[in-house]
């Protein structure tokens, strides 16, 4: 059990923010139920006992500044990001406290760095953007795949999900993310985001057993594109998403997730594998388990504890990989995540990238 200290969770009613604060009460910490919404924060405290409810709303600072008071964390569940982010993390910065976010969304995250860096550095506080599914755990793989190098040619995030359901939030921040890039693709390449209108290809991925060789959209651009190249040197970073899964996604009559289990799991199962590329090395990094909204909880709430108890590295804002010992924190997860980490020479973890025959 942890110490009983409170952690405001922004968004506390979504589908992510539900199970942040079920990890943060499991982990002996007081979670502050916060978000624009009254009456689903009141619904919501309702099977929690005892716990504090603090609507705010991202307009209205005054109402930020209320929720936080006194906490020693915020966790922000609640997108789209690119409307939340920055007033919540003006907010944390005025209490002087950390902040934690879940974004997936590859913009939002791109403007935590260039608005917040400075500042959060100068005020000694740390904020952690996509501390979660995409974003975070594909940077805490990459990094540990990196072991003792300085330098990679590469990195290659693969998606093996077995579907997707999205959220409503989900949907919502994929809409933003299209309207402010005016529907173009994005990737990062050449040591820098290119946006772009070209189709996306299709192609083969060998996932790791037991997935097999499966078919992956190429530059189905994620988070990772922000997290991982905002403290590794790596020019090249490309991000594949499984065919079953993208078209899942797309559907027009796409469905939110289903609980089959006591936690509030759904079925669906993944698997990242992360390969990264220096000249004719190849490293790679894998990890797989159950429903990519659920283990986003326990992703955030490691990274709160280790802020809260010291075990960071640096100041101000920066990825899972720079500001944790990634193998570590990984481990940490193991109740939630198996991890296995491979070398190879090039070739003999076999990457089908049609931009190298």
């Amino acid at each position: 059990m942890e110490s009983g200290q409170t952690v405001v969770v922004f968004g506390a009613y979504g589908h992510t923010g539900r199970f942040v604060v079920a990890e943060l009460l499991e982990r002996g910490y007081v979670p502050v139920l916060s978000g624009r919404d009254a009456g689903r924060l009141r619904e919501l405290a309702a099977s929690h006992e005892g716990l504090d409810v603090r609507p705010a709303s991202v307009d209205d600072p005054a109402s930020l500044d209320r929720a936080l008071a006194g906490a020693a964390a915020v966790v922000n569940c609640a997108g789209p990001f690119a409307v939340t982010g920055a007033p919540v993390i003006e907010a944390a910065l005025r209490a002087g406290i950390p902040y934690v976010d879940v974004a997936a969304e590859i913009e939002a995250n791109a403007d935590t760095f260039a608005r917040f860096a400075d500042r959060a550095r100068a005020a000694g506080t740390v904020v952690v953007p996509a501390m979660a599914f995409y974003g975070g755990l594909g940077d805490l793989l990459a990094t540990t795949a990196m072991g003792d190098w300085t330098a990679a040619d590469e990195v290659h995030v693969a998606y093996g999900l077995s579907s997707w359901h999205p959220t409503a939030g989900t949907l919502a921040a994929g809409k933003v993310s299209r309207e402010r890039r005016n529907g173009r693709h994005v990737r990062h390449t050449g040591g820098r985001l290119e946006y772009h209108d070209e189709a996306l290809p299709v192609q083969e991925w060998p996932f790791p057993a037991p997935l097999g060789t499966r078919p992956v959209i190429g530059e189905f651009t994620m988070a990772d594109v922000v997290t991982v190249p905002s403290h590794l040197a790596v020019p090249e970073v490309r991000t594949y998403m499984a065919v079953d899964a993208a078209q899942d996604l797309s559907a027009p009559d796409a469905s939110a997730p289903t609980a089959v289990d006591a936690r509030g799991r759904s079925a669906q199962t993944f698997l990242v594998d992360v390969v990264v590329r220096s000249g004719d090395t190849e490293r790679r990094a894998v990890a797989a388990g159950q429903d990519i909204y659920a283990v986003t909880a326990p992703l955030a709430v490691e990274a709160v504890h280790r802020i809260l108890t010291g075990r960071t590295r640096t100041t101000g804002v920066a990825s899972a990989g720079a500001m944790f010992d990634a193998p570590d924190f990984l481990r940490a997860l193991s109740g939630h995540l198996s991890v296995d980490v491979r070398h190879a020479p090039t070739g003999g973890l076999g990457i089908m990238d049609p931009d190298r025959d």
